[in-house]
């Protein structure tokens, strides 16, 4: 290289900014050894292979990914194993799910929380998984060695496919593993995952979500926080340790390791490192990618889910029934609502299409010296590929969030309308479980409410030429009175309810159910969205996909013996690291690291149902009765923050001190930082974590459960 190619190089080498900062990295366990000075500097104290070894204990064996045994190798959330007895805690709103459908009027868990007080009380929850990481291995090699860069997109996914499939099927033979192999950097390299999944996770306790959810969508993504977000499972298995379905005669897991649980001091800039399971991250998003993402995407997840949320928030305030029944899916809708937003704001605020377009003129800079089209095209490839398929984008979320979204019946209209696609000569009668299910947690009444707001919302909103036919009908044939409309569409199905339903299935009739208005509208919205599907050319799907990969390799070049970049999240284990630290988000205003049951207090409105305070909680504050929890001050911990490197799946994450001792649960972002998905911030990002005193002293005091604190390990 000539003097001045190699000078400039490296200076771009050193201005690239945005991909790896101090504290930012989702990093995978097997290379954690390679980060390991930067974290004995922050305090650690163990061994790398403390973290992750094959041939000894340590502390992946630990950590749990929550799924269900339809998509075991996507994580919902994180929980750890904290006793020899297979106990795991994970969050509350982890649990969540799992607490409503045990719910009932009289038995309202929810509002009451649960404790069971022997192991014949734990609840099961069929379906609900739990998977502990055994070994994984960078497999990039031999997946490349089947790849070229001349193949198309569908060569190269259908060679990918094929030995990712034999290497999996090698990786577990002959044992009662599972394996996936993952793709990082966009297709850049490829690592080999083998779990154990267990099957039967039962529900062990938790407490009220007055307490659980314990500031609601207020404070929700923001700091300081008082919501003592927990609950507790307890994992099972055959009696000689093997995964099995549930059966009275499984027995408690024996964990290869297990955390001890802290009651000590918790001090700012103490060591803190989480290991769960993150979601999903864009780091490597371009300025296009963001466009879409801030002007499409959250924007109309946003606005359709204000919808639907002020209408569930009225009807779950009036009646009881209704709120256990809306409880989950309320919590689902309003979480990543509400995160959508504040994403924006911060992504705003933080100028970060900015940084992003800085990135971007340094990486073409860097390309041109690199004399290779594969470099120098990927980001035309890129503007190219969002620009075809901006329309159909915005319609594919009018279609999945006003109306797939908008109708529980409509979806279960459509889900129906896929089976008897699959299987013409289906028996609707055989679905019992399914419909069950269904009705379980429906109100049609609210259910009308809503599919009327939302199907006006959309008429009003989409593309009037990608708009679906029926809403354009029933706009001009109801003069726009659309919960008119609803009613006659819901009076007409035998989906609209179990009276309807039970009435087709004593005399099923082909032609009634053909004819059936709500599955014809389901019809009509599947085939809209095969339209949008299809609407975007493949050639510039596969430009788009090869134009991201080539983007990221380059970007992996540039910072290539600068300094490590970690790979998005993909729900596959990582490690962050950092430190217990207070911060000051803007001028005037500064943030301690930690807050205490007196703000609890401090919040409580007994008018909003969110900051609501129990009984127990205020007569125990009086006493000053903490037990063996409370800080050196004499306060009552609630919540910490740190400056972790998080997303979404890492809820219920342990956070773990420098000697591998369980300090705290992650549960979520702050909003200064919202941005951090795509562009971390380190001096406003913070990690909002449950104090572990916090939970147990709820475990012992509140709740009197002495049977789970004999079996923890507390370390004080």
């Amino acid at each position: 290289m000539k003097i001045r190619t190699l000078v400039i190089a490296l200076a771009l080498m050193t201005m690239l900014p945005g991909v790896a900062r101090a504290d930012e990295g989702m990093w995978l366990l097997s290379l954690i050894g390679k980060n390991y000075d930067d974290m004995q500097r922050a305090g650690f104290q163990l061994t790398p292979e403390d973290i992750y070894s094959v041939n000894q204990s340590c502390l992946k064996d630990a950590i749990v990914g929550l799924g269900n045994a339809g998509r075991p190798f996507w994580h919902f959330c994180t929980g750890e194993i904290i006793s020899n007895q297979g106990l795991v805690s994970t969050n509350h709103h982890c649990g969540f799910g799992k607490l409503q459908e045990h719910s009932t009027v009289e038995h309202d868990y929810l509002r009451d929380g649960f404790w069971a007080y022997t192991k014949e009380q734990e609840l099961p929850n069929p379906g609900l998984t739990a998977s502990i990481l055994v070994r994984m291995e960078d497999v990039t090699a031999r997946v490349m060695e089947n790849l070229s860069d001349d193949m198309s997109e569908g060569d190269r996914e259908a060679a990918i496919k094929k030995v990712c499939a034999a290497i999996e099927k090698e990786a577990v033979e002959g044992t009662q593993y599972a394996a996936q192999v993952k793709p990082m950097f966009s297709g850049n390299q490829f690592f080999l995952f083998v779990h154990i999944i267990y099957r039967d996770v039962r529900l062990v306790g938790a407490p009220p979500s007055s307490m659980g959810k314990f500031g609601g969508d207020t404070d929700n993504w923001s700091w300081p926080r008082h919501t003592c977000d927990f609950s507790m499972f307890r994992i099972y298995t055959a009696p000689d340790g093997s995964p099995a379905d549930y059966s009275k005669d499984n027995v408690p897991l024996v964990p290869k390791h297990h955390l001890p649980v802290s009651a000590g001091e918790i001090n700012d800039g103490d060591f803190a490192m989480v290991m769960g399971f993150p979601g999903t991250t864009d780091r490597f998003i371009t300025t296009y990618g963001l466009e879409e993402t801030m002007d499409i995407n959250n924007k109309l997840v946003y606005e359709l889910r204000t919808v639907r949320i002020n209408i569930l928030r009225e009807e779950m305030g009036a009646d009881q029934a209704v709120r256990i029944k809306y409880d989950s899916k309320y919590a689902s809708c309003s979480n990543y609502w509400k995160m959508a937003n504040e994403q924006n704001k911060a992504l705003q605020a933080l100028n970060t299409m900015q940084v992003k377009r800085d990135v971007e003129k340094e990486y073409s800079d860097w390309a041109r010296f690199q004399r290779s089209p594969k470099y120098s095209n990927a980001l035309g490839l890129i503007k190219d590929g969002y620009a075809a398929r901006r329309s159909v984008r915005e319609a594919q979320l009018y279609i999945n969030e006003g109306l797939i979204g908008g109708s529980e019946v409509l979806s279960l209209a459509i889900r129906i309308n896929k089976m008897m696609e699959s299987n013409p000569e289906m028996d609707l009668s055989t679905q019992d479980k399914m419909f069950n299910s269904f009705f379980k947690d429906y109100d049609e009444k609210v259910e009308k409410r809503v599919a009327a707001a939302m199907f006006e919302y959309v008429y009003a909103h989409m593309d009037p030429d990608l708009c679906p036919d029926f809403l354009k009908k029933a706009n001009k044939k109801y003069k726009g009175d659309w919960t008119k409309y609803v009613d006659e569409l819901y009076k007409a199905s035998i989906f609209a309810n179990q009276e309807n339903l039970g009435k087709y299935m004593l005399k099923p009739n082909a032609k009634q159910l053909e004819k059936d208005p709500m599955l014809l509208a389901a019809k009509e919205v599947q085939d809209i969205a095969k339209q949008l599907r299809e609407a975007v050319s493949q050639q510039s799907k596969d430009n788009l996909k090869r134009g991201i990969r080539d983007f990221t390799d380059g970007i992996l070049q540039v910072n290539e013996g600068r300094r490590l970049v970690a790979p998005d999240a993909n729900s596959t284990i990582r490690l962050t690291y950092g430190n217990v630290m207070s911060y000051d988000p803007k001028d005037g205003v500064s943030y301690k690291y930690y807050t205490t049951m007196k703000g609890v207090l401090e919040k409580e409105d007994p008018e909003n149902s969110e900051f609501i305070v129990p009984a127990r909680l205020k007569e125990l504050y009086a006493k000053k009765d903490f037990g063996a929890y409370a800080n050196r001050r004499g306060e009552m911990p609630t919540c910490f923050i740190t400056n972790n490197d998080i997303t979404g799946g890492n809820s219920g994450s342990p956070v773990i001190n420098a000697n591998g001792v369980l300090i705290g649960l992650a549960f979520d972002g702050n909003s200064d930082a919202m941005s951090g998905d795509i562009d971390f911030e380190e001096n406003l990002q913070r990690c909002i974590c449950l104090d572990s005193r916090y939970m147990l002293w709820v475990i012992d005091v509140y709740a009197g459960a002495k049977n789970l604190i004999e079996e923890i390990d507390i370390v004080r």
